[in-house]
Protein backbone atom coordinates (compact mmCIF):
# COMPACT_ATOMS: atom_id res chain seq x y z
CA UNK A 1 0.00 0.00 0.00
CA UNK A 2 1.52 3.30 -0.77
CA UNK A 3 -0.04 6.59 0.76
CA UNK A 4 0.61 9.99 -1.07
CA UNK A 5 0.36 13.42 0.84
CA UNK A 6 -1.40 16.68 -0.17
CA UNK A 7 -0.02 20.03 -1.17
CA UNK A 8 2.04 21.41 1.69
CA UNK A 9 1.84 18.43 3.99
CA UNK A 10 3.85 14.89 4.67
CA UNK A 11 3.19 12.07 5.14
CA UNK A 12 2.93 11.98 9.08
CA UNK A 13 -0.29 13.85 8.27
CA UNK A 14 -1.91 10.09 7.72
CA UNK A 15 -0.82 8.94 11.04
CA UNK A 16 -3.97 8.27 12.51
CA UNK A 17 -5.20 6.09 9.69
CA UNK A 18 -1.60 4.29 9.61
CA UNK A 19 -2.21 3.21 12.75
CA UNK A 20 -5.58 1.66 12.37
CA UNK A 21 -4.08 0.06 9.03
CA UNK A 22 -1.06 -1.41 10.62
CA UNK A 23 -3.72 -3.49 12.96
CA UNK A 24 -4.52 -5.33 9.01
CA UNK A 25 -2.10 -8.55 8.56
CA UNK A 26 0.46 -8.99 5.94
CA UNK A 27 -0.38 -5.75 5.03
CA UNK A 28 3.00 -3.31 4.74
CA UNK A 29 2.70 0.83 4.16
CA UNK A 30 4.66 2.77 2.17
CA UNK A 31 4.22 6.43 2.78
CA UNK A 32 6.98 9.23 1.71
CA UNK A 33 7.44 13.26 1.79
CA UNK A 34 7.08 14.58 -1.56
CA UNK A 35 10.19 16.55 -2.62
CA UNK A 36 9.78 20.12 -0.73
CA UNK A 37 7.64 18.80 1.85
CA UNK A 38 8.51 17.25 5.63
CA UNK A 39 11.79 16.20 5.37
CA UNK A 40 12.11 15.50 2.57
CA UNK A 41 14.45 18.78 0.79
CA UNK A 42 13.83 20.23 -2.47
CA UNK A 43 14.48 23.56 -3.74
CA UNK A 44 11.10 22.85 -5.82
CA UNK A 45 7.67 20.89 -5.34
CA UNK A 46 4.60 20.31 -7.46
CA UNK A 47 2.31 18.06 -8.91
CA UNK A 48 5.14 16.11 -11.61
CA UNK A 49 7.40 15.38 -8.47
CA UNK A 50 4.66 14.24 -6.89
CA UNK A 51 3.45 11.57 -9.76
CA UNK A 52 7.15 10.98 -10.00
CA UNK A 53 7.81 10.01 -6.67
CA UNK A 54 4.83 7.86 -6.76
CA UNK A 55 5.96 6.38 -10.31
CA UNK A 56 9.40 5.86 -8.67
CA UNK A 57 8.40 3.49 -5.91
CA UNK A 58 6.47 1.46 -8.26
CA UNK A 59 9.44 0.79 -10.46
CA UNK A 60 12.04 0.56 -7.72
CA UNK A 61 10.91 -1.06 -4.61
CA UNK A 62 7.01 -2.55 -5.11
CA UNK A 63 3.89 -1.90 -7.10
CA UNK A 64 1.42 -1.14 -4.81
CA UNK A 65 -1.88 -3.26 -4.99
CA UNK A 66 -3.40 -0.01 -2.97
CA UNK A 67 -2.98 3.59 -3.34
CA UNK A 68 -4.43 6.35 -1.39
CA UNK A 69 -3.97 9.77 -1.66
CA UNK A 70 -5.04 12.48 -0.15
CA UNK A 71 -5.85 16.50 -2.20
CA UNK A 72 -2.77 17.02 -4.48
CA UNK A 73 -1.76 13.14 -3.91
CA UNK A 74 -5.04 12.18 -5.23
CA UNK A 75 -4.23 13.29 -8.44
CA UNK A 76 -0.81 12.40 -8.38
CA UNK A 77 -1.76 8.78 -8.05
CA UNK A 78 -4.13 8.82 -10.97
CA UNK A 79 -1.31 10.62 -13.11
CA UNK A 80 1.58 8.13 -11.59
CA UNK A 81 -0.94 5.07 -12.41
CA UNK A 82 -1.68 6.03 -16.13
CA UNK A 83 1.99 6.89 -16.91
CA UNK A 84 2.85 3.32 -15.59
CA UNK A 85 0.16 1.53 -17.07
CA UNK A 86 -0.88 -0.53 -14.04
CA UNK A 87 -4.15 -1.24 -12.08
CA UNK A 88 -4.24 -1.34 -8.65
CA UNK A 89 -6.59 -3.31 -6.77
CA UNK A 90 -7.80 -0.37 -4.90
CA UNK A 91 -7.99 3.34 -5.69
CA UNK A 92 -9.20 5.54 -2.43
CA UNK A 93 -8.93 9.44 -3.10
CA UNK A 94 -9.24 11.03 -0.16
CA UNK A 95 -10.53 15.14 -1.06
CA UNK A 96 -8.77 15.12 -4.56
CA UNK A 97 -8.07 17.93 -6.13
CA UNK A 98 -9.75 18.17 -9.81
CA UNK A 99 -9.20 21.59 -11.55
CA UNK A 100 -5.52 22.64 -10.19
CA UNK A 101 -5.65 26.09 -12.10
CA UNK A 102 -8.66 27.25 -10.54
CA UNK A 103 -7.00 25.63 -7.02
CA UNK A 104 -4.08 27.63 -7.71
CA UNK A 105 -6.55 30.87 -8.55
CA UNK A 106 -8.29 30.17 -4.91
CA UNK A 107 -4.58 29.99 -3.45
CA UNK A 108 -3.23 32.83 -4.77
CA UNK A 109 -6.40 35.18 -4.30
CA UNK A 110 -6.67 34.21 -0.61
CA UNK A 111 -3.01 35.90 -0.03
CA UNK A 112 -4.53 38.75 -2.21
CA UNK A 113 -1.88 38.21 -4.79
CA UNK A 114 -2.46 40.43 -7.97
CA UNK A 115 -3.60 39.20 -11.19
CA UNK A 116 -0.98 40.47 -13.10
CA UNK A 117 1.35 38.41 -10.73
CA UNK A 118 -1.11 35.35 -10.92
CA UNK A 119 -0.80 35.96 -14.73
CA UNK A 120 3.08 35.97 -14.85
CA UNK A 121 3.25 32.98 -12.50
CA UNK A 122 0.75 31.25 -14.75
CA UNK A 123 3.40 31.52 -17.95
CA UNK A 124 6.05 30.54 -15.93
CA UNK A 125 4.31 27.27 -15.46
CA UNK A 126 3.76 27.10 -18.53
CA UNK A 127 7.37 27.33 -19.82
CA UNK A 128 8.30 24.75 -16.61
CA UNK A 129 6.48 21.74 -18.08
CA UNK A 130 5.52 23.01 -21.84
CA UNK A 131 1.52 22.72 -21.46
CA UNK A 132 -0.70 25.15 -19.03
CA UNK A 133 -1.81 24.74 -15.76
CA UNK A 134 -5.31 24.29 -16.93
CA UNK A 135 -4.27 20.74 -18.78
CA UNK A 136 -3.98 19.38 -15.12
CA UNK A 137 -7.91 19.00 -15.18
CA UNK A 138 -8.37 15.55 -13.95
CA UNK A 139 -12.00 15.21 -15.30
CA UNK A 140 -10.82 15.33 -18.48
CA UNK A 141 -7.29 13.46 -17.69
CA UNK A 142 -8.83 10.56 -15.97
CA UNK A 143 -8.04 7.00 -18.48
CA UNK A 144 -8.63 4.69 -15.78
CA UNK A 145 -11.53 2.14 -16.73
CA UNK A 146 -15.05 1.34 -14.48
CA UNK A 147 -12.68 -2.21 -13.64
CA UNK A 148 -10.93 -0.30 -11.35
CA UNK A 149 -12.00 -0.06 -7.74
CA UNK A 150 -11.98 3.55 -6.96
CA UNK A 151 -13.52 5.46 -4.04
CA UNK A 152 -13.61 8.88 -3.58
CA UNK A 153 -14.12 10.17 0.19
CA UNK A 154 -15.32 14.20 0.41
CA UNK A 155 -17.13 16.71 2.28
CA UNK A 156 -19.61 18.64 -0.03
CA UNK A 157 -18.40 21.99 2.32
CA UNK A 158 -14.56 21.53 1.08
CA UNK A 159 -13.48 24.84 0.00
CA UNK A 160 -10.19 23.49 -1.31
CA UNK A 161 -11.86 21.32 -3.47
CA UNK A 162 -14.82 22.52 -4.03
CA UNK A 163 -17.79 19.97 -4.29
CA UNK A 164 -19.31 21.15 -7.99
CA UNK A 165 -15.60 20.18 -9.36
CA UNK A 166 -16.02 17.12 -7.56
CA UNK A 167 -19.66 16.03 -9.01
CA UNK A 168 -18.59 17.26 -12.74
CA UNK A 169 -15.55 14.63 -12.13
CA UNK A 170 -18.08 12.10 -10.47
CA UNK A 171 -21.04 12.53 -13.18
CA UNK A 172 -18.33 11.76 -15.82
CA UNK A 173 -17.22 8.79 -14.21
CA UNK A 174 -20.23 6.89 -12.41
CA UNK A 175 -18.12 3.97 -11.84
CA UNK A 176 -16.30 5.31 -9.13
CA UNK A 177 -17.99 5.10 -5.73
CA UNK A 178 -18.04 8.15 -3.67
CA UNK A 179 -19.29 8.53 0.00
CA UNK A 180 -19.61 12.12 1.58
CA UNK A 181 -18.55 13.16 5.31
CA UNK A 182 -20.05 16.16 6.45
CA UNK A 183 -18.32 18.49 8.50
CA UNK A 184 -14.65 17.31 9.08
CA UNK A 185 -13.45 19.86 6.24
CA UNK A 186 -10.34 19.46 3.35
CA UNK A 187 -7.60 19.12 6.54
CA UNK A 188 -9.14 16.95 9.55
CA UNK A 189 -10.93 13.82 7.18
CA UNK A 190 -7.79 12.70 7.10
CA UNK A 191 -8.26 11.99 11.11
CA UNK A 192 -12.03 11.27 10.59
CA UNK A 193 -13.11 8.94 12.81
CA UNK A 194 -15.65 7.65 10.02
CA UNK A 195 -13.83 8.25 6.87
CA UNK A 196 -10.62 5.63 8.57
CA UNK A 197 -13.31 3.46 9.84
CA UNK A 198 -14.52 3.30 5.94
CA UNK A 199 -11.18 2.68 4.69
CA UNK A 200 -9.88 0.33 6.82
CA UNK A 201 -13.31 -1.90 6.15
CA UNK A 202 -12.71 -2.15 2.81
CA UNK A 203 -9.26 -2.57 2.70
CA UNK A 204 -9.89 -5.76 4.75
CA UNK A 205 -12.46 -6.66 2.86
CA UNK A 206 -9.75 -7.08 0.34
CA UNK A 207 -7.54 -9.04 2.18
CA UNK A 208 -9.64 -11.28 2.50
CA UNK A 209 -10.82 -12.28 -1.02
Amino acid sequence: MLLTHGWASKALDFYELIIELQKIEDLEIIAFDAPGNGSSISEFSNLMLYADSVTSIALNYAKPDILIGHSLGGMANVIALQALGITSHLLISIAPLIRLKENFEQSLNSVNIEAKDQDIFFSNFAKEFSMPVSHFNLTELYELGPDVDHFLAYDPADHISPYPFLKEFLDQYPAISAKSFEDVGHYKILRSVNVIEDIVKRISALQMR
